[in-house]
């Protein structure tokens, strides 16, 4: 059981460090951050439920319906929701990249509840290849929600309002494509596979890295500022 559960949370835990430790932002909220794992955890229960129903009821039959709808429209609007309510106002959300932080640590908490009750089930002889595929996926997916809200957060133009809508359609892109790809079943499918997580490691890392300048950008123009 300790094995099972600690190859669930092992690659939840060591993303997580990744993107916290390149975080070169201050003040960033330490019980925002377990309050958004732990929100993230508690909406596998609701939404598996919901899954089930769709599922035994076959109201979806289509793979791509099923990927994009029942799966990923359904699992990152929930995100979304909790973000939007609870993170996007809170007054610890300062920094661009904090907001990367808080929508990988929904995510993660949503993956890494998910992955354990998996492992429960079929075992650990598939840790790996969940740490890579599905675990990774989801935190990508939370990269790319956090950092679209926070352009919302700080943007000041007209369009702000626009960025919390981007920040539910690219995640929703990703995850519909990313079961689509795994829902196939073709022989090939490793060969897909492989490139479309290449090309989200880089897309979100990009994110990330322009979060990082962002924050960077402002500072130096606040000092230059504050030096007159």
């Amino acid at each position: 059981m300790i094995g099972i559960i600690s190859a669930g949370v092992a690659p939840s835990l060591a993303i997580l460090c990744y993107f916290y430790l390149k975080n070169e932002c201050e003040g960033i909220s330490f019980s925002l951050i377990i309050r958004s794992f732990i929100l993230g955890a508690i909406l596998v229960f609701p939404i598996m439920f919901i899954q089930y129903v769709l599922e035994v009821e076959e109201v979806f039959q289509s793979p791509i319906v099923i990927a994009f709808f029942s799966v990923a429209l359904l699992e990152e609007f929930f995100k979304w929701f909790i973000y939007y309510f609870i993170i996007f106002q809170h007054y610890s959300f300062d920094e661009h990249y904090d907001g990367i932080i808080y929508g990988l640590c929904i995510s993660l908490g949503f993956a890494t509840i998910e992955n354990i009750l998996y492992l429960f089930t079929f075992g650990v002889d598939d840790a790996l290849g969940r740490a890579l595929l599905p675990v990774s996926g989801h935190a990508l997916f939370g990269v790319l929600m956090g950092y679209y809200f926070g352009k919302g957060k700080f943007s000041y133009s007209k369009n702000r309002f626009f960025w919390p809508f981007i920040a539910l359609f690219f995640p929703v892109l990703f995850h519909g494509l990313f079961d689509l790809i795994l829902m196939s079943k073709g022989q090939d499918w490793k060969m897909i596979i492989t490139p479309f997580m290449v090309f989200l490691w880089w897309f979100s890392l990009r994110k990330a890295k322009q979060a990082r300048e962002i924050y960077h950008k402002s500072h130096e123009q606040l000092s230059d500022f504050n030096s007159l």
